[in-house]
C-alpha cells in the first residue's frame, strides 16, 4: 500500500511535469473507486491549470484554478506520467490529459480516490478528510523537541500499542507498515509497549527516527512490495536496507540476535527482542 514516502516520491516526479501546465481533457474510464468519481470532473477541469501539487498525508493536491483535486492512491495505485499516444491498460481508471502527455491513475482494486474541493467549499485543510490528520512529520510543527512534544502529549492515557499509535496518524501522518517497524527499531523502541508509558526521551528518539527513516526511504524511491512502481514506472529500493521489517529470523544487524515478528492489528511487525526490550 503506497504510503507518505511513495506518494512523495510520485508527487516529485509528476510534478516538474505538469506543474504550470492546462488540462485539455479528462477521461473518466472508471469511476467506481472508494468514492464514485465525480461526474463533473472532466468539465470542471479542462482548460485549468496546475498551479502547484503539494501533498497532506497520503494525499496528493493539485491546486487547480479553482479548487484542488485531491488523489489518494489506495492499496495498489500508481500514478504515472506516459505520453498521450500510449494505448491504455486494464486497470487504468481515469487520465488527465497535458498535450502530449498524460497522467494516468492505474488501479487494479479500486480503493484508491479522485475528489474535487472547490474554492466554494472554503479552505482546503477543512476537507473532512484532511482535517483530522496528525502533523506532517518533515514541518517545521514537528521538527527537533516540539516532534517530541506532539508524541509526548498525544500518548498520555494511551494503553493502545505503540505500533497501533503511530499507525493512526492522529499524531503524525505517514508511518506506515513498513516504516513503523523501522522507526521503532531506529528508536530501541519495543512495538508492543503501551503508548502512554513512552518517555519523554523515547519519544524524541522516536520523532528523530520518523523523520530519518521517511526521509531515507523517500531517498531510495520508496517501498516496491507488489505493485508500487514511480511516475516513470521504476520500482523503489527501501526494502533492501530495512534493519528488520522482513526480516524474520534474520541476524539483527546491530547485536545479531534473530528478528521476531509479531502480528499487531492483523498486520506483520518486526523487531529485534534485545535492541528493543519491552
Amino acid at each position: 500500500m503506497p504510503e507518505l514516502p511513495e506518494v512523495e516520491v510520485t508527487r516529485l516526479g509528476i510534478a516538474p511535469h505538469l506543474e504550470g501546465q492546462k488540462v485539455s481533457a479528462v477521461k473518466v474510464l472508471d469511476g467506481r473507486l472508494r468514492w464514485p468519481v465525480p461526474t463533473k470532473l472532466p468539465k470542471i477541469l479542462t482548460g485549468q491549470k496546475v498551479q502547484s501539487i503539494t501533498r497532506r498525508g497520503k494525499y496528493l493536491l493539485l491546486e487547480m484554478d479553482t479548487g484542488h483535486l485531491l488523489i489518494h492512491l489506495g492499496m495498489t495505485g500508481t500514478l504515472r506520467i506516459l505520453p498521450s499516444t500510449d494505448c491504455l491498460k486494464p486497470h487504468d481508471r481515469v487520465t488527465f490529459e497535458f498535450g502530449k502527455l498524460s497522467l494516468r491513475l492505474h488501479d487494479p482494486r479500486k480503493f484508491g480516490a479522485v475528489l474535487w474541493h472547490a474554492n466554494t467549499k472554503g479552505p482546503l485543510e477543512k476537507n473532512t478528510l484532511l482535517q483530522k490528520l496528525g502533523v506532517e512529520p518533515f514541518s517545521a510543527e514537528f521538527a527537533g523537541e516540539l516532534g517530541a512534544d506532539i508524541l509526548y502529549k498525544a500518548s498520555r492515557k494511551r494503553s493502545v500499542a505503540v505500533k497501533q499509535f503511530l499507525l493512526a496518524g492522529q499524531a503524525v501522518v505517514g508511518v506506515g507498515n513498513i516504516y513503523c517497524s523501522e522507526s521503532l527499531f531506529e528508536a530501541g523502541i519495543h512495538p508492543a509497549k503501551a503508548a502512554g508509558k513512552l518517555s519523554k526521551p523515547q519519544c524524541a528518539r522516536l520523532a528523530n527516527a520518523v523523520r530519518l527513516i521517511l526521509k531515507n526511504a523517500i531517498a531510495a524511491g520508496g517501498s516496491s512490495l507488489k505493485d508500487f512502481v514511480n511516475s516513470e514506472g521504476d520500482p523503489g529500493h527501501f526494502m533492501v536496507q530495512t534493519k528488520v521489517y522482513d526480516r524474520k529470523g534474520l541476524p539483527c544487524k546491530v547485536c545479531k540476535t534473530p528478528i521476531t515478528q509479531i502480528v499487531q492489528g492483523q498486520r506483520s511487525t518486526y523487531f529485534c527482542p534485545q535492541c528493543q526490550k519491552r
